[in-house]
C-alpha cells in the first residue's frame, strides 16, 4: 500500500458526497413536511362563515354550521330585548363575569355588538346538548323566552345566559364574530369590527 494520498481529491469526494446527501434529504422531506399541512377541506372548516341577516325577520334564528359546531344567529325584536331585563334575578351569571364565554366586545346585558342580532354557540354549557329556542313567554311565571335543554332541564334567556338552579354552570359561548356590512355577520373572525 502506498501512504501517498491525494487530500484534495479526499476533500472535494467528502464535499461533493455531503452536498449529494444534503439535498436529497432535503428533497425527501419536502413530501412529509406537506402531508403535515391541513387539507383543504380542514382549512374550509375552519374559516369564517359569513351569513347574511337582511332577510331573518325579528325574532326569528337561523342556524349555521363553523368549525363544526351549532351557531345560532338570533335577530330580536323590542319585546325580546325588553324582556332581558326581567331576568336578571334569576340569572346564575347576568353580567357575563365567566370571561371566557365570550369576548370581550360581548359582555354586556346583550351579549352582542349590536343589541338586535344574538350570536351564540348552539351547545348547552353542561354536556353539550343542543338547547331548543322557546321564544315565547312561557306558562310558568319566570320564564321569558330563551333557549331549553330538554336533556336535563337547563334554561338560558334571550341573551344566552344561563338560569340559577340548572345544571349548566355557565352561559352559552358567544363565539367570535363582526359585522361586515351593516346586513352580513361574519362568524370566527372579530377583527376589523364595524
Amino acid at each position: 500500500m502506498t501512504d501517498d494520498v491525494d487530500r484534495n481529491r479526499r476533500h472535494f469526494l467528502t464535499v461533493a458526497t455531503a452536498v449529494t446527501g444534503g439535498a436529497g434529504l432535503v428533497l425527501a422531506s419536502i413530501p412529509f413536511l406537506s402531508s403535515l399541512k391541513p387539507s383543504a377541506r380542514a382549512q374550509a372548516l375552519g374559516a369564517p362563515v359569513e351569513v347574511p341577516v337582511s332577510s331573518l325577520e325579528p325574532g326569528a334564528m337561523v342556524r349555521v354550521i363553523w368549525r363544526g359546531k351549532l351557531v345560532y344567529v338570533v335577530r330580536r325584536d323590542k319585546e325580546m330585548l325588553a324582556r332581558l331585563s326581567q331576568t336578571t334575578d334569576l340569572l346564575r351569571d347576568p353580567d357575563s363575569a365567566v370571561v371566557e364565554q365570550q369576548p370581550e366586545y360581548a359582555v354586556n346585558e346583550y351579549r352582542s355588538v349590536r343589541p338586535e342580532f344574538l350570536v351564540i354557540e348552539g351547545s348547552c354549557t353542561h354536556l353539550g346538548c343542543a338547547p331548543l329556542p322557546q321564544f315565547q313567554v312561557g306558562p310558568t311565571d319566570d320564564w321569558f323566552g330563551g333557549f331549553f335543554c330538554p336533556c336535563h332541564g337547563s334554561r338560558f334567556d334571550l341573551a344566552g345566559r344561563v338560569y340559577k338552579g340548572v345544571p349548566a354552570p355557565t352561559n352559552l359561548r358567544v363565539p367570535p364574530y363582526r359585522f361586515v356590512r351593516d346586513d352580513v355577520i361574519m362568524i370566527g373572525a372579530d377583527t376589523g369590527v364595524a
